[in-house]
């Protein structure tokens, strides 16, 4: 059996451009959204990668808006929004679901992770049953450092059989926690569960049981971890310190 004909819980996104789009407009302005209609999900683990300002985030969003997850991340019980920004993509998109429902489920972004936090702090002060900060360590996020806290939704609060939608999560992970934190996506994989992650972690995107899109201006491809800019650029870097210190000083451009 082809690992694309096992039950998974999103088995592939289907583009959906309405014919009045305007493509100077966003999101239809973003080129690597038209050069393909349909992406097809590893059971184990997607990662949606490419330079900034591709539409990566844009697209994980509308991945997450879609399933019914907050726009600014959490559970599918997260409601409040702090700023609505989120773009339209998610109308323009239909997932196509598998035979098996997830259990949990989280929507991870790096950089509303704060709003999380705080919304829990705020649901835990009004009361009314077992505190939400159980489930990620007994400890509000806010008392943590930026890192632990990130650390502490996926140790805790991520349980197995979910659907784990992660944008930039090593944001604040040290390389050494990037490594821990391959090893409990390969813990929650065994127990069931599906990602779908964009990450510039050549670290994280180090996961053998994956498939790795590659988003820029001219459309989407598939890559190997050693054919990315980010596995190139960084091992360059570290095997010729010197000489790309010295010629990035002499030519910042």
């Amino acid at each position: 059996m082809s690992i694309w004909d096992r039950n998974l819980f999103i088995r592939r996104l289907e583009l959906i451009w309405p014919p009045d789009a305007d493509e100077s407009q966003y999101p239809f302005n973003l080129k690597a959204l038209h050069q393909w209609k349909e992406l097809k999900f590893h059971p184990s683990v997607t990662y949606i990668i490419g330079e900034n300002g591709v539409g990566k985030s844009t697209l994980m969003e509308a991945i997450a808006v879609a399933w019914g997850f907050n726009p600014e991340g959490g559970t599918k019980n997260f409601n409040f929004s702090t700023q609505a920004t989120h773009s339209s993509l998610h109308e323009h998109i239909r997932l196509v679901r598998g035979i098996e429902k997830p259990r949990d489920g989280f929507f991870f972004r790096a950089e509303s992770y704060y709003n999380v936090a705080t919304h829990i702090d705020e649901l835990d002060r009004e009361g009314g049953g077992r505190p939400i900060r159980n489930s990620y360590g007994g400890k509000s996020l806010h008392e943590q450092s930026h890192g632990e806290s990130f650390f502490a939704a996926f140790v805790h609060r991520f349980g197995g059989q979910g659907l784990y939608i992660l944008d930039e999560p090593e944001a604040a992970l040290s390389p050494l926690r990037q490594m821990a934190m391959l090893a409990r996506i390969h813990e929650l994989v065994q127990q069931g569960s599906q990602f779908i992650i964009s990450t510039h972690s050549p670290i994280l995107m180090a996961y053998p049981n994956s498939i790795l899109y590659h988003l820029t201006h001219e459309g989407i491809d598939t890559r190997t971890l050693e054919e990315t800019d980010h596995f190139i650029i960084t091992k360059q870097f570290l095997n010729n310190k010197e000489k790309m210190i010295q010629e990035l000083f002499e030519d910042p451009q």
